[in-house]
């Protein structure tokens, strides 16, 4: 079964996840872009709302949080990170780089930490700070563990090459616990390039062929030896003298008309499995504004880069784990490919959707959500430690978009929106107030009246953690109802507790169409259906 975590990585890494128990790691962090992110919600035509929302904001700055966790560096087992990440903070003093290079340091240790010896991590960065993560990263893991730095290109050339060239990737650093890694070769489709280099044929009905150096990359005194009067390379042959017999047996052999020459070994076209990937990753687009996967995440990453990665360096049944997990590719492809999944992230927008994007793509999917409020004790301490975090996750109770960023200024009385449909003239809206204080007022109910009139809503939601008083039942039924077309009368407010949608006894009552498919974009049914096993120590 998987599992998503809502809250900070680094406690849930300590707390949830036992030592050397994940498979796969793949990270795309945040790039200390100093940008903020909105998600870009759906929103039907003829409905202008600000459907839009800030995800996160990528911007970091040393403060009280920093300084505990550089502490915390200084403390823990590893000395080599200590004295790495002390030498960083002399050099870069307490910048916003180095409050960034702080959280990840604390947090990569932690994931070397939960890495099976045969486990790989891969992160996904930009060259923002790619280099110092580097450095962190060889500081973890071990310079000699490193694999690879692939290069992704993530867009053609943009505008910004008029005073540089244009910057048009995104940097995925490899990394492994041990040289016991999981590895699997991918092979790409065949191009002309690649047909091109077999061009030999000896007509002996075996195809087309290319020929390889038998020349060993690095010295091998072992492999040193004379074969049919030709001398071995500099450094020794690449095979024994043995597997040169057989392959001299069957044929495989091209020896040249010099003898001073290099024996070589043939390829035949007919029995490669295509041309392996490089470390260079020009062949995966970006997901374009169109796209039928797009569900509007910022830095959403498209399901092939994750399936190339976790075909890579997993197999069915592993465990892959995204501690940053955002809108859940990571965790969606990682179901595709019938590996076990935990995704981790510290918004519970992200949370929820990453829940409506796994229940749509996998329809008979079950997973555990752990750190979302369970009962009312759980939504009062939510509320009371933050409220934006509180809104977001009651609109995820009656299926709402959140309304607008926590930057946006004045409160406008909304908190999310429901769009339906229950005619052929278009999508209606709903507005929904979120309370989490413990006193409410008839007030309230007044000013949400208000709202939905000023929006031209039919239907307004109060969603509240404490239970309404008499006045404002009263003053709820004083709205009336709205009259659908074709499927009757529906309060047009409705007050709805946090304690009565939680136990199933509550729910929003309107009609719907279009059954939710105008307020969020759907991700696509996946036709190949994964079946999970509960996570052991989980």
């Amino acid at each position: 079964m998987g599992s998503l975590y809502f809250g900070d990585n680094l406690n849930i890494l300590r707390d949830e996840i036992k030592n050397e128990s994940v498979d796969l790691v793949y990270l795309d962090p945040p790039f200390n872009s100093k940008r903020d992110y909105n998600v870009f919600l759906k929103t039907p035509k003829g409905h202008a709302s600000d459907a839009q929302i800030t995800a996160f904001d990528d911007t970091w700055h040393w403060g009280e949080q920093a300084e505990r966790e550089f502490a915390e560096l200084l403390h823990q087992q590893n000395t080599d990170v200590a004295e790495m990440i002390q030498s960083l903070r002399r050099f870069l003093k307490e910048s916003d780089v180095m409050a960034y290079l702080t959280m990840m340091a604390n947090r990569l240790v932690e994931l070397h930490r939960v890495l099976k010896p045969s486990g790989s991590l891969y992160l996904h960065c930009d060259p923002t700070a790619s280099h110092y993560l580097k450095i962190v990263l060889d500081t973890v893991f071990g310079a000699d563990k490193f694999r690879n730095e692939i290069v992704w290109q993530r867009t053609a050339t943009k505008g910004d090459a008029r005073q540089k060239f244009g910057a048009v990737h995104d940097v995925i650093l490899a990394y492994v616990k041990s040289d016991s890694a999981e590895f699997t070769p991918v092979f790409l489709e065949v191009n002309d390039e690649y047909l091109s280099r077999f061009r030999l044929d000896d007509n002996d009905g075996k195809g087309a062929y290319r020929l390889a150096p038998l020349d060993s990359p690095n010295p091998r005194p072992n492999l040193t030896y004379v074969y049919k009067g030709y001398q071995p390379p500099a450094k020794g042959w690449r095979v024994s003298r043995e597997l040169m017999e057989q392959l001299d047996r069957e044929g495989r052999l091209h020896f040249p008309k010099d003898p001073n020459g290099r024996i070589s070994r043939k390829h035949y076209l007919s029995e490669q499995e295509g041309r392996k990937a490089s470390d260079v990753w020009t062949d995966i687009a970006p997901i374009q504004a169109s796209a039928a996967e797009k569900l509007g995440y910022p830095t959403q990453k498209p399901l092939t880069l994750l399936e190339r990665i976790i075909k890579s360096s997993s197999k069915e049944g592993d465990v892959v784990l995204d501690p940053f997990c955002g809108c859940g590719t990571a965790v969606h492809a990682a179901q595709i490919l019938k590996r076990e999944w935990i995704g981790i992230d510290i918004t519970h927008l992200a949370i929820s959707l990453i829940e409506k994007r796994m229940k749509d793509a996998f329809p008979n999917i079950t997973f555990e959500v752990h750190g979302t409020p369970k009962d009312l004790d759980g939504a009062r301490n939510l509320a009371e430690r933050d409220k934006y975090q509180f809104q977001w996750w009651a609109c995820s109770l009656v299926n709402a978009q959140p309304y607008q960023g926590k930057k946006k200024g004045a409160d406008s009385g909304i908190d999310g929106l429901i769009f339906f449909q229950d005619d052929n003239f278009g999508a209606k809206k709903i507005v929904v107030s979120v309370k989490g204080g413990e006193n409410v007022t008839r007030t309230m109910i007044a000013d949400l009246k208000n709202t939905v009139e000023r929006e031209k809503a039919e239907i307004g939601l109060f969603v509240t953690l404490a239970e309404p008083t008499k006045p404002m039942i009263t003053e709820a039924a004083s709205a009336g109802f709205y009259e659908s077309p074709h499927m009757g009368a529906f309060p047009k407010i409705q007050i709805l507790t946090i304690d009565d949608l939680l136990s199933g006894k509550e729910k929003p009552n309107y009609p719907d169409l279009s059954r939710g498919g105008l307020s969020f974009k759907k991700a696509k049914v996946e036709q190949q259906r994964a079946e999970q096993n509960k996570l052991e120590g989980f």
